[in-house]
């Protein structure tokens, strides 16, 4: 480490670490060799690129196929108006080489997938994870199981935000728990819903982003107690933290007594994404060019919104309004005797809708809008806000 040496300018630059008696110039050193691979460019990941910069850390790797819209500035501050369409990787590489000239930034405008997975990953030291959907989640844990890496994760969701270090090597020699010891199997697709769906308040992601910019330094320089073994969890609006103790399983496939992966496998399948039942494809869909046809003839049909009444705020097509959840007690506002289209935000609420209906009541006669009131403001009505 002896052989790695600071100019001038990096001295003034970092000396507020160096003079740090549990860090000094041997932390910074640790800093300046480590390479870290952020997957995400959003909420989470524009906080902890940015700090990791700042600190020094010597090689960040960014991973993103993403383009920077409108709806992201509300919390991924690394981003401006200007940027809108651009590639995210693109921009974040240009705001950190300006805001730290002394770093090698390395990106991937692609998306994380099983076939690329280990290819990138297996140069880093540490991976920091800031996505957002399970099927990635559980991608990186696995990789970084496979090839040995530690696995820094966060998490975020409307108020409340998560932290902990996943396949941390402890002085042993032995391997922390990691994501599938607390998560063995993915939870019921659309059973929880991702930030694009649920919302999150915008400055959550920067004080988790910090916190995970926080232990990744932990990791790399040796400093402290990371995570290993514990669950960081804070909820924004009570001020109340929690921190869990995770044990490992015994019956993880990668890493348990007897492990039965060896390999990177589907796992938007093994999420259930994109798996329809026999179910879901019964249901009668129309497009949204459809239903535009519907309306200019005025064709005599009835427009169910299943989405709740601050989604309605933001954007409606004049449907009436019955939230999902009223859908059974308020059974009786729907028609029975002519075609209803049925309609949320992309499609899934509404499917639901339709089973209850057409299981419990009988109903023949309903139609689910295919994309829902976001396929409507991109194919017909460009004036609706899209969220």
């Amino acid at each position: 480490m002896a052989e790695i040496t600071f100019s001038k300018a990096e001295l003034e630059r970092y000396s507020r670490h160096l003079i740090i008696p549990e860090f000094n110039i041997e932390g910074q050193r640790k800093l300046k060799a480590a390479k870290v691979l952020v997957v995400g460019t959003g909420g989470l990941g524009a906080p902890l690129i940015q700090y990791l910069s700042a600190a020094g850390v010597g090689t960040i790797g960014i991973v993103d196929f993403d383009v920077v819209d409108d709806s992201n500035l509300q919390r991924q501050v690394l981003f401006a108006t200007a940027d809108v369409g651009r590639p995210k990787v693109e921009v974040a590489k240009e705001r950190i080489e300006a805001q730290n000239p002394f770093i090698q930034i390395k990106t991937y405008n692609t998306q994380l997938t099983s076939e690329n997975a280990l290819e990138i990953i297996k140069d880093y030291d540490v991976v920091a994870d800031g996505t957002d959907n399970f099927p990635t989640r559980y991608l990186v844990n696995d990789a970084c199981v496979l090839l040995d890496k530690v696995n820094v994760y966060a998490s975020i969701f409307r108020f409340d935000g998560q932290v902990s270090v996943f396949n941390h090597l402890h002085e042993d020699g032995s391997r922390g728990p990691n994501y599938r010891d607390l998560f063995p199997s993915p939870p019921p697709p659309g059973l929880v819903p991702s930030c694009a769906e649920g919302g999150v308040i915008g400055v959550l992601p920067g004080i988790i982003g910090s916190l995970q910019a926080n232990e990744v330094l932990k990791v790399i320089t040796g400093i402290g107690e990371p995570l290993s073994g514990r669950m960081f969890i804070f909820d924004a609006l009570s001020f109340e933290t929690r921190t869990l103790n995770l044990r490992k399983d015994d019956n993880n496939p990668l890493n348990g007594k007897n492990p039965s992966q060896t390999k990177l496998i589907d796992y938007e399948m093994f999420c259930g994404i994109g798996q329809e039942s026999e179910e879901e494809k019964k249901v009668k869909e129309i497009t949204v060019k459809e239903l535009k046809a519907w309306q200019t003839e005025n064709r005599d049909f009835q427009l169910v919104d299943v989405r709740e009444g601050y989604e309605y705020d933001i954007a409606n097509l004049g449907g009436e309004l019955i939230p999902l959840a009223k859908v059974a007690e308020e059974v009786n506002k729907i028609s029975s005797d002519k075609e209803v289209v049925i309609h949320c935000r992309s499609g899934k609420r509404s499917a639901d809708a339709i089973h209850l209906l057409e299981e419990k009541y009988g109903f023949k006669n309903l139609y689910n809008l295919k994309g829902g009131i976001l396929a409507y403001a991109d194919e017909i009505d460009h004036s609706l806000a899209k969220y």
